[in-house]
């Protein structure tokens, strides 16, 4: 961010939040509404917009989440039917926080799982997944995993044919955290947001291509009757009466403040300037990538800014695992590894997120250090193991023991981070190996 804005957030350390200064006050709804407009919100001439500044998209999507399950519960109270069995429907792909609101709050969450070359949710098997129970459906727009946008348009043409047919009338939440900052300046004509009937409330992240330091997010309604007014609290013992509407009380108010001078300082067309660099720099990458003839290319080119990779099933003797963790001990680069969510698994992928201070210069760095890596990693001698058991066993507690079993490799690194199978034996080492079908050897416990 630019010294002038870091001046206004360090000048703003000592201000909380919910005190109100009628000015930070006045910055907050105008953000609120400029954020509003950008995903069009359909307010009328001088109508404010419906929203909340949070610490970040995790708060947000837990005041959505809340806002979706009342309007749920009083739907059904007032239709004698009961309200005690919630649920939400999402990918598989979600963010952790999903899962946090579906345990906090009691809400059962159904996964719709990944499968081979579609990591992002299926409209059709969600809309599948929904019954009279469900609050809402979750779209991604863009995914924490391969920075996919989620095809919302035709999760609510789906939905709408399911809710004429059954009343259900069951909304959409879009999780924007990541897209809701690009999509509307790379993919202006791409309908994900209030465009659509069904999307009754958006969550972005400010800190995120907003282009604001961590932490600030934004959560977004539809209009006020999306937010059940018992929600939202009324209080006056900071000496006037105002409304509150978070999960928590105290917060600065620098992000806020910065936000604001990003979002004027900048402008529709700065934003947008700003996301096509990062859409250039992810594709040189992307392409530096190709060229090497070693990677697959996982992510998608209409989506975040970022790229997410994989080797080639060439029979290397190491993995993604072991690419990331010499580019971070050798060059400091983070570059993620990790595996996909079921039913996918057995996909593993690293991951790079292109934000606006990616340059091309360092993507061009990037790629000569991976090229340094995948050479020394080729010139590493790795353990052949040519016997290699299809189980292993290790020991637990209460004299027994643990059956592991695990996709056989070359690798001894990967052996060795190998995710399995655990079976307890609750009377001894033969009745748990007897009961593993096809067990052709057991490691011993030595």
């Amino acid at each position: 961010m630019e010294p002038e804005c870091d001046q206004l957030i360090m000048a703003a350390m000592n201000k909380n939040y919910v005190n109100m200064d009628p000015v930070t006050t006045q910055l907050h709804n105008r953000c609120v509404n400029m954020i509003a407009n950008l995903f069009h919100a359909p307010l009328g001439e001088s109508e404010p917009a419906v929203g909340v500044g949070t610490v970040g998209s995790s708060e947000a999507i837990m005041l959505a989440g809340l806002a979706l399950k009342r309007r749920w519960q009083n739907k059904r109270r007032a239709e004698g039917k009961p309200y005690d069995k919630p649920n939400i429907v999402a990918g598989a792909n979600v963010q952790v926080c999903w899962k946090k609101f579906a345990s906090y709050f009691e809400v059962e969450l159904r996964e719709v799982k990944l499968r081979d070359g579609y990591y992002v949710m299926d409209p059709k098997m969600a809309v599948a997944m929904v019954d009279e129970n469900t609050i809402g459906v979750a779209a991604i727009l863009g995914s924490t995993l391969n920075g996919e946008f989620e095809d919302v348009k035709l999760l609510n043409d789906l939905l709408e044919e399911r809710n004429a047919a059954t009343g259900w009338g069951t909304p959409i939440h879009v999780d924007a955290a990541s897209g809701g900052f690009v999509a509307p300046f790379l993919y202006p004509a791409l309908e994900w947001d209030f465009r659509l009937p069904l999307v009754r409330s958006i969550n972005a992240s400010g800190h995120k291509y907003g282009l604001v330091y961590p932490g600030i997010g934004w959560c977004i309604w539809r209009s006020p009757e999306d937010l059940p007014e018992e929600l939202v609290f009324r209080i006056n013992y900071l000496g006037e009466r105002q409304p509150t509407f978070t999960l928590n009380f105290s917060k600065g108010s620098g992000q806020v403040i910065a936000q604001y001078y990003q979002l004027v300082r900048h402008g529709f067309e700065g934003y947008r300037k700003i996301m096509e660099a990062c859409r250039e720099s992810a594709m040189m990458l992307e392409e530096g990538l190709r060229q090497t003839g070693r990677f697959d290319i996982v992510s998608k080119g209409e989506g975040v800014p970022l790229v997410a990779f994989s080797l080639k099933d060439c029979g290397f003797g190491y993995d993604e695992f072991d690419v990331s963790d010499m580019l971070r001990r050798r060059f400091g680069w983070v570059v993620p590894a990790y595996a996909m969510p079921p039913d996918a698994q057995h996909v593993t992928v690293l991951r790079v997120v292109v934000r606006a201070d990616f340059t091309r210069a360092i993507a061009e760095r990037l790629l000569l250090d991976l090229d340094k890596v995948m050479h020394q990693l080729d010139a590493q001698p790795t353990t052949k193991l040519t016997i290699l058991p299809a189980f292993f066993c290790v020991p637990a507690p209460g004299g027994n023991f643990v059956v592991r079993m695990g996709t056989p490799t070359t690798s001894r690194n990967s052996w060795r981070r190998m995710r399995g199978t655990s079976l307890r034996s609750p009377t001894g080492p033969m009745a748990s190996a007897n009961a593993v079908a096809g067990a052709t050897a057991l490691l011993p416990l030595a």
